[in-house]
């Protein structure tokens, strides 16, 4: 018996996701033999695109009992025309039946950080994988929240991005911003199948927010990047400042954190 959020459940959910999203044209079919009930592309024609047998292609899908090489993978990838990341994320959830190895999510940092991020002169935070955000300086707390004024159980960044309203308010960008967002965070969801912790805190902001839901349907994948984004600065005098973010991983043995510094774009 899968487990709802096992690897090969999650394996089968992605492949179903970009397989939904792919029209027929876009993968060079110019004809329906009858008329689609579904999204996207179907299961057999992903087959026929990635040289496997449509039975094999759905076994993948429900996260059957079935082995995978890498070449077959690597078919199917192009079948569903995968982006870079995209294609990387799926070598991850590659050979789902073996079980996920658990790595432990950091929750504590060293106060050495705390000092460290204190003394840079932008916007800067540090938050692991869950978006939980551990540390943050004078600039962070006057651009972006007071985190201060935010219980830890609430202090995630996927969170606030859509349920605090000044954030949202001052970001000007807020839509392509939280695009981007929620899909980082689904590689991480996707990273750790065995976490109760991401589903339940998933399942919480889609009823919380149903911008969330709808986005978190879309099945989208990618990895951390440079990302801009304009905020207004609070002072209400509507200046907008353009950040670049650089999240750069932790030089410790806490690999899941990141450091997350909002450089301003030079005119």
């Amino acid at each position: 018996m899968l487990s709802e959020n096992s690897k090969a459940k999650t394996l089968g959910d992605y492949l179903k996701s970009r397989r939904n999203r792919l029209q027929p044209e876009q993968a060079g079919l110019k004809a329906s033999y009858s008329q689609r009930r579904t999204p996207g592309l179907r299961r057999e024609e992903v087959a026929m695109l990635a040289g496997v047998s449509a039975t094999y292609y759905t076994w993948l899908e429900q996260g059957r009992e079935v082995t995978a090489s890498r070449d077959i993978i690597e078919n199917i990838g192009r079948a569903l025309q995968l982006t870079p990341d995209e294609q990387q994320h799926l070598f991850e959830l590659w050979n789902p039946h073996e079980r996920a190895a658990v790595s432990s999510i950091s929750t504590t940092l060293n106060p050495q950080w705390r000092e460290i991020i204190g003394q840079l002169p932008y916007p800067s935070f540090i938050s692991n994988e869950r978006s939980e955000v551990l540390a943050w300086n004078e600039e962070a707390a006057k651009m972006l929240i007071d985190f201060d004024a935010i219980p830890d159980s609430e202090r995630l960044m996927i969170r606030l991005l859509f349920l605090d309203s000044g954030l949202r308010r001052r970001m000007i960008n807020w839509e392509e911003f939280t695009l981007h967002s929620v899909a980082v965070f689904r590689t991480y969801y996707d990273k750790h199948p065995e976490d109760p912790w991401f589903q339940d805190i998933v399942e919480q902001l889609c009823v919380e927010s149903r911008e969330f839901a709808d986005i978190w349907k879309l099945h989208n994948i990618q990895l951390k990047t440079v990302n801009r984004v304009y905020i207004q600065t609070p002072a209400g005098d509507d200046k907008t400042v353009a950040y670049d973010i650089h999240s750069f991983a932790s030089p410790t043995d806490h690999p899941d954190l990141h450091v997350c510094v909002y450089t301003p774009v030079k005119d």
